[in-house]
């Protein structure tokens, strides 16, 4: 019956001098299989079937777990159950590349460290050798004169003393008789 009155309709329509305008919809019936006619194009209809509308029924509120554990989701699914972004996923020839340059670039960071330590020490090894060096030629420039009667000590005053310097003097002592015996030969 239904389709009967959809296509006296839909002959009615094409006939009719308003139905090339827009979209067109039309409900024949009140029951559960009514039908719609809609235009699809320029003088081009369709028949579509509407369908029951149902009443959605509210969520049921979820009651008090046995738990007592009420801060807990429920609706939580299993890690297995959740989809792997690729990109943060890896794979292992990129884990070892990446492992690959951290390590290279410790070694060169290690390398660095032990050069700027070896050039420190270098630099404290070279200014403990000038030091001595420069203490020894102090010592080959010094005027030395041999005070052999302690009197003399006694006699000085203290600004006199404050410029003595006790020395070993047996080496210079060897040079000085060496040096008249090869004179008179």
């Amino acid at each position: 019956m239904a389709a009967l009155i959809a296509e006296e309709q839909l002959q009615a329509d094409r006939l009719s001098p308003e139905a090339g305008q827009g979209e067109q919809l039309q409900q024949l019936g009140n029951e559960e299989g009514a039908v719609a006619l809609v235009e699809a194009g320029p003088g081009k209809l369709q028949v579509a079937a509407l369908g029951k509308k149902r009443k959605e029924a509210p969520p049921i509120p979820k009651g008090r777990p046995k738990s007592g554990r009420v801060w807990k989701d429920l609706s939580k699914k299993r890690f297995s159950h959740m989809i792997q972004d690729k990109p943060l996923h890896t794979s292992w020839k990129q884990k070892m590349k990446i492992r690959q340059e951290k390590k290279l670039i410790k070694n060169f960071a290690q390398e660095l460290k032990e050069q700027k330590q070896r050039e420190r020490e270098e630099k404290k090894q070279r200014r403990r050798d000038n030091l001595k060096r420069r203490l020894e030629n102090e010592r080959k420039a010094e005027v030395v004169q041999v005070i052999r009667n302690p009197l003399k000590l006694k006699r000085a005053k203290k600004k006199h003393l404050r410029r003595i310097e006790k020395r070993d003097t047996l080496a210079l002592l060897q040079n000085s008789q060496a040096q008249p015996k090869a004179a008179k030969r």
